[in-house]
């Protein structure tokens, strides 16, 4: 019945007109233009009309993203807007369309600017193809989803996409009237937002609330060297039993020093927090990454079945360290967020989803969090 509903939810999203939608310009300062709002309708088709380019760093670098309103035209409507980052597959597409059919489950589509990034990458064995000047962005090791190099352009991180989209949201000229940016992503894409939430530069000083949901990522950039000790309600075993509560996540979790030699690169970034020599997060120390961590308001969102090894489960020594299914790395990484951080950061668990983009972001409990009223 899920399954019927959400598809039905996205028919009916990608039934709006999106043929009124306007196209924006991919060059040169933001100059907004007055629209009438009741001639502007959402582009809600993973199709050419409903991209755009955000500029990034010097020249003509762009980068590629979905869309449901132009992003260089004034729209007083806009209230909040969501930014859906894709998996490991990169299919910005699928992200954009699956956001689209819940802003529609939602009554969100009118009011609510979504976008979801692409982070393309032309080198092997990505192999996407660019649009001319596209940035290429890394495909593997230090990759875009822990805020990793481009692949084309030196000195540009993926994490810096990120800062322009949420600069251009706070934009009065262009959204005065913008309340709330919520940064969201699933699997790949939930492993970006964890690092990002850590590590942005610019989500404090917009002057607009910046909310990150979690959802269901293979591993997180863990604040301490410690990790769970796998006893007790950290075993394998209570792992796969997991999946019988449907209600709440699992606390009580232990934890302590992790033998290296099991893992070596168990705290290395973006495992850990060691080894930040380069890169976006250079200058940022470990405290100001756990501190952001406890201050900026986290959403996480843990499927109920997503116990097994499946689309792309991170099956490494330095991941499983953290814990022996996605469920589990998820509850515990929270557990200790409360008990030796002091956070509040919610989890929900969502029933009867396993690792499914979809599932989850287009049921009752997570639709008021990626499309908060304020």
């Amino acid at each position: 019945m899920r399954r019927l509903l959400t598809g039905l939810a996205l028919a009916l999203a990608l039934g709006a007109n999106a043929a009124e939608a306007t196209s924006s310009t991919d060059e040169g300062p933001v100059k907004p233009q007055t629209v009438k709002p009741q001639t502007v309708k959402p582009c809600v088709t993973a199709s050419a009309a409903c991209t755009g380019f955000i500029p990034l760093g010097e020249g003509a670098a762009r980068s590629m993203v979905y869309r449901s309103f132009d992003l260089d035209q004034r729209n007083p409507r806009i209230t909040r807007a969501l930014i859906m980052v894709h998996g490991t597959l990169r299919n910005a597409d699928h992200y954009f369309q699956t956001a689209a059919a819940a802003g529609f489950l939602a009554g969100a589509l009118d009011n609510t600017l979504i976008i979801a990034p692409a982070f393309h990458s032309a080198a092997a064995p990505c192999d996407d193809k660019l649009e001319p000047d596209e940035v290429s962005w890394s495909c593997v090791g230090d990759s875009w989803r822990s805020g990793g190099a481009a692949a084309s352009i030196p000195g540009l991180y993926s994490f810096d996409l990120t800062d322009a989209l949420l600069k251009r949201l706070a934009d009065k000229r262009l959204f005065p009237n913008l309340k709330v940016i919520v940064i969201a992503g699933h699997s790949a894409g939930g492993q970006f937002v964890n690092r990002y939430e850590m590590a942005s530069r610019v989500a404090d000083g917009l002057g607009v609330q910046v909310r990150f949901v979690i959802a269901n990522p293979s591993s997180y950039a863990w604040p301490a060297a410690t990790r769970l000790i796998p006893e007790g309600v950290g075993s394998v075993e209570a792992a796969h039993e997991a999946w019988k509560d449907e209600t709440k996540a699992q606390t009580g979790f232990a934890f302590g020093p992790f033998d290296a030699a099991k893992a070596p690169g168990y705290d290395r970034w973006p495992y850990g927090l060691e080894h930040r020599d380069s890169g976006y997060t250079v200058g940022l120390t470990d405290d100001q990454l756990r501190a952001h961590l406890v201050s900026r308001r986290a959403t996480y969102v843990l499927s109920q079945v997503d116990v097994l090894p499946l689309g792309g489960f991170d099956g490494s020594p330095d991941a499983m360290a953290q814990g022996a299914t996605r469920r589990q790395r998820g509850e515990a990484f929270v557990d200790y967020l409360h008990t030796a951080l002091g956070g509040d950061s919610p989890a929900i668990i969502v029933p009867e989803c396993g690792h499914n983009d979809r599932c989850v972001f287009t049921t009752d409990a997570v639709l008021p969090v990626i499309f908060p009223a304020s």
